[in-house]
């Protein structure tokens, strides 16, 4: 007998997991993009810009910009994945499915990270 609950009413059921977490991630990039417009604002004027660009070399902030890109890419692949079941009527392989996004979402941010500081 499978771990996995296949109760799609379960809190504990893959779906509701990868939908949380799809929303979870939405949220954050919500809340990122009127920084990202800011810094955008910023670059209008180069005093302004080169000071945020110093704020942002600070320790924390690179662990937040590893955090927002695997959250994209969470994002993204949560969102591929519920087009793939929502559109190909997946139902046996849907934990499978669930399983490849975020891998892939999770490995995306780990490249980064490895990039940012390696």
């Amino acid at each position: 007998m499978s771990s996995i609950d296949t109760n799609p009413a379960s809190r504990a059921h893959p779906g509701f997991v990868a939908a949380l977490i799809h929303r979870i991630s939405g949220l954050a990039l919500a809340i990122f993009l009127p920084l990202h417009f800011l810094a955008l604002g910023l670059a209008l004027e180069a005093e302004a810009f080169g000071s945020f660009i110093a704020w942002t070399q600070q320790g924390w902030v690179k662990v937040s910009e590893v955090l927002l890109v695997t959250a994209l890419a969470v994002h993204a692949a949560g969102g591929l994945r519920l087009l793939a079941v929502e559109f190909m009527g997946l139902t046996r392989s849907q934990a499978g499915w669930i399983a490849a996004a975020f891998a892939l979402g999770l490995g995306t941010g780990l490249l980064f990270l490895m990039r940012l500081f390696g």
